[in-house]
């Protein structure tokens, strides 16, 4: 017997190729501890796997404001004064063209039109219609650009939020979030480059859960994956130190284990092992940092009062909007937050005011604040659910707190700062808001928008996975140039 040739024998494809690759690792690890040792000479180039980006960036970093439950746009975005005629009528099934529908609706004998129960006004110089809801968006009208024809494939919550966060309907692909991370790095070396802030809303106290996939890495290297910050405690587990252990202590453990992850991947050549090395690392100088950031008490009373009472509150989306707006000032690269509570079946008369006061002072807050730091034109920010909402009503007509179900035909978003063009509004929907008759913008088209504004060609970031580049847009994805700057 030959123990050598046993050995060999013994050794699992991964392993063989792990080791084969130790060297690109050590390189790897050395990048992720200290950047600037792989920067050609400049301190503004990207430090991702984009050797250099492939347009002029407009904007370094973004603010992803996603009203997890879909916002009804009818109520909300899209001004449809025609509606009111044909309240209590049944939708005409020329306008529905045989739609699918949830299984909420599937029993209904009747789909009757609902126009909105709340007045429109115009804003701004430019003029747009929107609710009297959102007297605060009005304000920055002529900031934002108001997508009225954004269209989707899922029907469902689950399928559709994964679908516009992650560019595909199944769980497992990486997030928009780890693909800018992935694409582009950190601009800041202590903190993460892909933070995740949640707030649940004041309407649907019961709305649909959010999963940790919705901003991990899928098969991207695990550095990638958002970090989600808490409301209470600490930001972030067991950041602060254990009684009886101070920084020194901390440190001399982490340099020892270290060590011992460094042996074995010596021994193994897992690259995650060199990630799990670097994340010990940012987790040390995040001491630091997140207790820096979290700490709002110099904050002025009139940037304060920007986002409304309730931005002392921890957990709020007012809350959550300046920590957004700390974060993009410190060069967090991707900064995504999460308000639940926007799904309304039934309630709608009761639910969506609350929902819309929630965020409509801090998003126009948000907006003013980066603009007067001069931050708005570096600075992208994408406001909007995972479809729309149906202009029949889901229940009864005559019942006042009448909900409106799933509408994955038509929603709208908005979009400000870093590459768009603001005061305008693009696409267009029909009398009833229910199909798109104007310039059409699939979610593929909207995420490849957002990558086009960032510099990066959605074409050319991917990543090989078993065989096969993948990319954010899938096969798909046209840039929405009619809203660029």
């Amino acid at each position: 017997m030959n123990p050598l040739r046993e050995f060999e024998l013994l050794q699992t494809r991964r392993q063989f190729f792990g080791k084969a690759a130790s060297g690109i690792g050590a390189a790897a690890l050395a990048s992720l501890l200290n950047p600037k040792l792989f920067a050609a000479g400049s301190d503004t180039g990207p430090h991702g796997a984009l050797e250099k980006l492939h347009f002029t960036p407009k904007a370094k970093r973004v603010i992803y404001l996603h009203q997890s439950g879909a916002p009804s746009h009818i109520d909300l975005f899209d001004h449809k004064p025609a509606m009111k005629a044909h309240h209590g009528k049944e939708l005409p099934e020329s306008v529905r063209g045989g739609q699918r529908v949830t299984g909420m609706t599937s029993g209904q004998s009747k789909f009757p039109v609902a126009a909105s129960q709340f007045e429109f006004k115009q804003h701004g110089q430019c003029g747009t219609w929107l609710s009297e809801l959102l007297p605060w968006t009005g304000k920055v009208a002529d900031d934002i650009t108001l997508i009225r024809s954004v269209h989707t494939e899922a029907i469902n919550h689950d399928p559709a939020i994964t679908f516009i966060q992650t560019g595909s309907e199944q769980p497992g692909r990486p997030s928009i979030g780890s693909w800018v991370s992935y694409g582009l790095g950190s601009e800041n070396e202590n903190l993460p480059g892909f933070i995740v802030l949640i707030s649940q809303g004041s309407g649907n106290l019961t709305d649909q859960p959010l999963f940790a996939r919705l901003w991990g890495p899928g098969f991207l290297p695990t550095s990638y994956q958002g970090v989600k910050f808490r409301s209470r405690g600490d930001a972030v587990l067991h950041l602060t130190n254990p009684p009886g252990m101070d920084s020194s202590s901390r440190r001399e453990m982490l340099d020892t284990l270290k060590q011992l992850n460094q042996s074995q991947y010596e021994r193994l050549g897992d690259p995650e092992i060199t990630t799990r090395i670097a994340q010990y690392e940012m987790a040390f100088r995040m001491q630091t940092s997140v207790p820096d950031l979290m700490d709002i008490s110099k904050e002025p009373e009139s940037v304060l009062g920007l986002y409304g009472p309730e931005v002392r509150t921890p957990g709020t989306f007012a809350s959550n909007a300046l920590l957004a707006r700390r974060l993009s000032e410190r060069g967090v690269r991707f900064i995504q937050l999460y308000h639940r509570g926007w799904d309304q079946h039934g309630n709608l008369r009761d639910h969506l005011p609350k929902q819309a006061h929630d965020i409509d002072q801090p998003c126009a807050g948000l907006i003013t604040d980066l603009k007067q730091r001069g931050l708005l034109d570096e600075t992208l920010i994408i406001c909007g659910g995972e479809f729309g909402r149906t202009s029949y009503v889901q229940g009864s007509i005559d019942n006042p707190n009448f909900g409106r179900d799933h509408h994955p035909r038509c929603f709208s978003v908005w979009m400000a700062g870093g590459g768009i063009q603001g005061g305008q509004v693009y696409g267009e929907t029909d009398d009833f808001c229910y199909n798109i008759v104007k310039d059409p913008v699939h979610v593929h088209d909207l995420n490849a928008t957002l990558l086009r504004c960032l510099g990066v060609n959605h074409e050319k970031l991917t990543f090989r996975f078993q065989g096969r580049d993948f990319r954010l847009t899938d096969i798909h994805g046209k840039i929405i140039e009619g809203i660029l700057s």
